[in-house]
């Protein structure tokens, strides 16, 4: 704890990390003032209402577990409902998907920081283009989706008026985001996207801890009997969850490699020994990401056809056939997530092939491709139980303890996983700062005591 207070100070002390880490908490602040603004025309204390009975009622549903990315935008349908997912959505599409199955979209990305930018300027489109379809979904979804299964009134004013200025507030809102996920990683510190989505998750501690503070106070206990020693063994489940969480995602396959030795005259070079890295979770959390997104494209679709607006209550997070569906596609899109990234290794055995460079055992070339391909395979079955795991593992405490799925939320699926991946990131990327300029950081072990 010292030595995190004091890399803290630290990193204070130095002008240009303090600047950048002054202009990320003010875009912080300023996405948390844009979550409270709410669009004209919604009661939004019924939409409240109703989304915390979907939580109370069907373990919070595929909707409530949107309205934990954003921050809680999606249940009070302010100007940032749509939160960070359209963005990071269109992202993946245009520069992994597209960019691999194009051949111009696949040339732009190996023509530099140039092609970059272009391919990052379709992504732009793409994430406007997503927002406008999402926002005038959400509309119909409050217009009849919603009142047909709750018997209420949420739009005031229903009809093409109020579609067309949801559209307009909520994508202009999507591109603020945008915006500001933009600026904070190109001029302040950490990736802008995941430090809005941990904001968005973070936000909703404070509703946790009330959502605790109602069970176990006077009256709360009949409903849902959580104990206080109930309640202490979910803090200690925590703990042991974030350090497996960790442990995985820091989890690496060192694949040994030998360099052939070479006589040159009187010198002899090569002859060394280094290892190839292979992370267990290569794919991140982009696996759950993709399969929720897809599980909530049915919710969508029920918004349009008022036959469909049982599917709301059929995709219950506490449902067999639910969480089924779920395990499936999150195994699908890991393996998929690799796959897309596997050329990284069959060309570092090309390279290692003309360097002279080969795995001890298996000969250059194509069996050094067959070989690096199954233990790819191998990790990534590793890496897709352990998602599945995680993202099955809220539904789970929350069945078994009766406790609310806000505070189920905490104990793994994407917030933990979105959490821990990118408070570790960040925090790298300050003590890089501060190992740069001879100081002591987060996770260095050694004698260095930095300078004031």
């Amino acid at each position: 704890m010292f030595r995190l207070l004091s890399a803290l100070v630290n990193a204070w002390s130095i002008p240009e990390l303090r600047r950048k880490l002054s202009f990320t908490l003010g875009m912080l602040a300023i996405y948390e003032v844009g979550i409270f603004i709410p669009v004209p025309g919604i009661n939004g204390k019924e939409l409240g209402r109703i989304f915390d009975q979907l939580a109370a009622t069907s373990g919070g549903g595929l909707l409530n577990l949107l309205d934990m990315f954003t921050g809680g935008a999606l249940s009070r349908a302010t100007v940032f409902a749509l939160g960070i997912m359209p963005y990071i959505s269109a992202t993946i599409i245009v520069e992994t998907l597209l960019a691999t199955a194009i051949p111009a979209l696949e040339k732009l990305r190996k023509e530099g920081m140039t092609g970059y930018r272009k391919l990052h300027q379709y992504s732009r489109y793409a994430t406007v283009l997503l927002a406008v379809v999402n926002s005038f979904m959400y509309a119909i979804l409050l217009e009849k989706a919603i009142p047909a299964q709750f018997h209420t009134q949420i739009v005031l004013s229903p009809g093409l008026g109020f579609r067309l200025l949801t559209v307009l507030t909520m994508t202009g809102g999507m591109a603020l985001i945008m915006w500001l996920a933009e600026q904070i990683t190109e001029r302040g510190i950490g990736n802008g996207m995941s430090l809005l989505m941990t904001a968005s998750i973070v936000g909703r501690i404070p509703l946790a801890v009330r959502d605790i503070a109602v069970q176990l106070g006077p009256g709360g206990m009949n409903q849902s009997p959580i104990a206080p020693l109930a309640f202490a063994f979910m803090g200690a489940f925590l703990v042991v969850i974030v350090m497996a969480v960790i442990f995985v995602e820091q989890g690496q396959r060192r694949i040994p490699v030998q360099y052939a030795r070479r006589v040159v005259g009187r010198k002899i070079y090569g002859g060394q020994s280094t290892y190839l890295p292979l992370r267990v979770n290569s794919g991140g959390v982009l696996p759950i990401i993709f399969a929720v997104s897809l599980l909530y494209f049915p919710i969508q679709v029920a918004g349009f056809v008022p036959q469909l607006s049982g599917l709301m209550e059929w995709f219950s997070r506490t449902s067999l056939a639910f969480n089924l569906l779920y395990a499936v596609l999150i195994v699908f899109f890991t393996y998929f997530s690799t796959a897309l990234t596997a050329h990284q290794f069959l060309d570092a055995a090309d390279q290692m092939k003309k360097v002279g460079a080969f795995i001890p055992g298996i000969r250059p070339g194509q069996p050094t491709v067959e070989y690096l391909d199954q233990t790819l395979t191998r990790v990534t079955f590793v890496a897709a139980i352990y998602l599945v795991a995680i993202a099955i593992l809220p539904d789970v405490i929350m069945a078994w303890m009766k406790i609310p799925a806000r505070v189920a939320g905490f104990f793994g699926g994407t917030s933990l996983l979105i959490v821990v991946g990118v408070t570790l990131d960040t925090m790298k990327q300050i003590e890089s700062h501060l190992l740069m300029r001879h100081y002591e950081g987060f996770f260095k072990t050694g004698r260095m005591k930095g300078r004031r």
